[in-house]
């Protein structure tokens, strides 16, 4: 393959969100969105590679965030692949072997062989979900709810999302926005709604005493308490509370997970694969958590339909035993751009098709394309 006939387009998109989105950090109201496309040489716009990043405008959630992404690409990883795309042999096993050599980056890195193994897979006509080694035909999903302005309108949300058909209800908690919605949502839909929280690392170990306390409203987890690098806090809590704990933003590698496990830290893991640098990755710690009895579940970033698509590939791994955050499209847009991907009976469908199966809608893109760069 000749590199210089690659074309590398770095694409940055904003889509409104049907509605704010409100976590313990912060507010959304609409989804920058950072996507790269991998066309080697003959590909055409059905076979070229598209891949999301899952980096953010700001460095509010993760380090890496879109302009730092944007230039670890444009300096670095992009005229690395192209040179390695110029020798023998297959391009994604070396282009691999190169990234797990460079430190950090996950979120740039995870955006480049993201698109590189979907063009790959499209050309040979094979599915992600098959190369990953999945089987499953539907995916059972639950939907995050952000923090609301009210009880009132937390119970509306609620409510609708049931009527949705959604499996399980997460709820985004902090300090002071934790009891008080727990409590609400029990006395109005019951006990047996399958629901969870999601601190998103608002509390600290001083909380473990309050944080006890939500045994109470028979929750499936509790998710991501404390701060990403407090393993030994989170096992600390492990072991007193009754409610099982779950890791998410802690979950940056296998060897990180590893450790968790040993730690006595999670009972089950938030799997996000941008955060962990790809969904080859993204397998091995599904292998390593099912090798431990330890259940998974395929977290959520606002995705579009390019990223919902990979995200339901990797969920067809047997042991993505719990409902995934992989919402519907109407949950966050009225236009993506790919096709749309519905609830049906409370699962989403991965779609058919080579690569991730996503289709790029390419006028709904260019309506919501903020910059277009050629690497």
């Amino acid at each position: 393959m000749s590199s210089g006939d690659i074309e590398v387009e770095l694409r940055e998109a904003e889509l409104p969100l049907v509605r704010p989105f409100r976590t313990s950090r912060g507010v959304e109201t609409s989804k920058r969105v950072l996507l790269l496309r991998w066309s080697p040489p003959g590909s055409t716009a059905a076979t070229a590679g598209w891949a999301e990043c899952g980096a953010d405008p700001e460095p509010t959630y993760y380090p890496e965030y879109i302009a730092t992404v944007r230039l670890a690409l444009a300096d670095v990883l992009v005229p690395m692949a192209r040179e390695i795309a110029a020798g023998d042999g297959p391009l994604l096993p070396r282009l691999r072997a190169a990234l797990a050599d460079l430190p950090g980056m996950p979120l740039a890195k995870s955006a480049l062989e993201s698109a590189v193994l979907d063009a790959e897979l499209r050309a040979c006509g094979m599915p992600l979900r098959t190369y990953l080694g999945g089987d499953r035909e539907r995916i059972p999903v639950g939907v995050s709810v952000g923090i609301p302005d009210s009880i009132d309108e937390l119970l509306d949300w609620v409510s609708g999302y049931l009527d949705d058909g959604y499996r399980r209800i997460k709820l985004k908690v902090r300090p002071g926005w934790d009891v008080e919605p727990l409590r609400a949502v029990r006395e109005a839909f019951g006990d047996a709604l399958p629901l969870q929280v999601d601190a998103n690392q608002a509390y600290r170990t001083s909380d473990i005493p309050h944080l006890l306390g939500l045994d109470a409203f028979g929750l499936l987890l509790l998710e991501q308490p404390f701060p990403a690098d407090d393993l030994l806090g989170h096992a600390r809590l492990a072991a007193d509370l009754a409610t099982p704990v779950c890791l998410d933003e802690s979950i940056t590698s296998v060897g990180a997970t590893a450790a968790a496990i040993s730690l006595g830290a999670t009972d089950s893991v938030n799997i996000k694969p941008a955060r962990v640098g790809g969904y080859p990755i993204a397998r091995s710690i599904h292998d390593l958590c099912a090798a431990h009895g330890v259940p998974v579940f395929c977290g959520g970033m606002l995705e579009t339909g390019i990223g919902r698509a990979m995200n339901l590939a990797l969920a067809c791994l047997p042991n993505f035993t719990l409902p995934g955050d992989i919402s519907a499209t109407s949950r966050y847009y009225e236009r993506d751009i790919t096709q749309h991907f519905e609830l049906v009976d409370g699962h989403l469908v991965p779609p058919e098709g080579p690569g991730s199966g996503a289709i790029v809608d390419h006028d709904v893109l260019d309506d919501v394309t903020t910059a277009v760069t050629m690497l």
